[in-house]
C-alpha cells in the first residue's frame, strides 16, 4: 500500500513539474497565460525590484540548499528517502508558482527587435525551452525528477546512483541544461526591465550553482569528473576538441543545482 502511495506521489510531482514548466514558458514569453512577466505594471519601481529580487533569492536558496548532501541527510530523517527527490521537485514547483504569482512587472523596454530578427529570437526562445527537458533525457531525466526512485521502491529494489557518462551534448558542454535555461531567458525579441532583472539574477545564480554542483560531482566521482572538467567547457562548446568519453562502468553526470 505504502509503495503504491509513494509511486503515485512521485508521478504526481513529475506531472506537476511539466504543468508549471509549460506555464512558466508562457509567463516568460508573455503569451497564453493570465499573468505574465510584463502584464501587471506597478507604480513603485523600487518596491517591485525588492519583491522580485526576494522571490528569485528564495527560489535560488530552496533550489540549491535542498539539493546538498548535508541537507538530504537531515531531511531524510523526516521524509522517506524514496520520495526525497519527488519532494524536492514538489517544493521547487511551489517556489516557482509563488514567484510567478507574486511577480511585480517592470515593463519599461530595454530592447525591441523587429523584422526577421524577431522571428529568429522567437525560434531561439523555443529552442531553449525544448533543450531543457531534452538535455535531461540525455542523462538522468527520471532520476532527476524522482520517478526512478519511487519506481525502484515500488519494485522493492534498492536505489543505486547512476554511472558517469557524457552522451550527446554533454560531450561538448558540461551543463546543457543551463545552456537551455540561458537561451530560454535571454532570447526574446522584446526585453523589458523586469525580464532583464529575472534573466540576470537567474543567470548569475546558475553560474554560481554550477560551481557548487561541480564540487559535489568531484566529491562523488573524483578524478573522473576532474578530467571531464579539464576537457569539456562549462557553457560554451569548443567543437574542435574531442571530449572525454567515460565508460559506462565508471560512474553519470547526475546532480542538482
Amino acid at each position: 500500500m505504502k509503495r503504491g502511495i509513494y509511486l503515485a506521489y512521485g508521478v504526481g510531482c513529475y506531472l506537476m513539474f511539466f504543468a508549471v514548466y509549460a506555464y512558466m514558458a508562457g509567463f516568460v514569453g508573455n503569451f497564453l497565460v493570465p499573468k505574465s512577466i510584463d502584464s501587471t505594471p506597478v507604480e513603485s519601481v523600487g518596491g517591485a525590484i525588492a519583491v522580485d529580487a526576494a522571490l528569485l533569492l528564495l527560489f535560488g536558496i530552496q533550489h540549491s540548499v535542498m539539493a546538498r548532501e548535508g541537507f538530504k541527510r537531515a531531511w531524510t530523517k523526516l521524509v522517506p528517502s524514496a520520495i526525497e527527490r519527488s519532494t524536492y521537485v514538489l517544493v521547487s514547483n511551489l517556489a516557482v508558482m509563488l514567484l510567478m504569482w507574486q511577480w511585480q512587472s517592470l515593463p519599461a523596454t530595454v530592447w525591441n527587435v523587429e523584422g526577421a530578427g524577431r522571428y529568429v529570437l522567437w525560434g531561439l526562445f523555443a529552442t531553449g525551452w525544448l533543450l531543457v527537458p531534452l538535455a535531461s533525457l540525455m542523462i538522468s531525466h527520471f532520476d532527476l525528477f524522482g520517478l526512478r526512485q519511487v519506481w525502484l521502491h515500488w519494485r522493492g529494489q534498492e536505489y543505486q546512483s547512476l554511472p558517469f557518462h557524457t552522451p550527446m551534448l554533454y560531450r561538448f558542454v558540461r551543463h546543457p541544461l543551463y545552456v537551455g535555461w540561458f537561451t530560454a531567458f535571454w532570447m526574446t525579441p522584446t526585453m523589458s526591465a523586469g525580464h532583464l532583472l529575472f534573466a540576470g539574477i537567474l543567470s548569475a545564480y546558475m553560474v554560481a550553482a554550477s560551481r557548487v554542483e561541480e564540487r559535489d560531482l568531484v566529491n562523488h566521482f573524483g578524478g573522473l569528473y576532474e578530467d571531464y572538467q579539464q576537457t569539456v567547457p562549462a557553457f560554451v562548446p569548443r567543437f574542435g576538441r574531442r571530449a572525454v568519453l567515460a565508460s559506462p562502468e565508471t560512474g553519470g553526470v547526475n546532480s542538482s543545482p
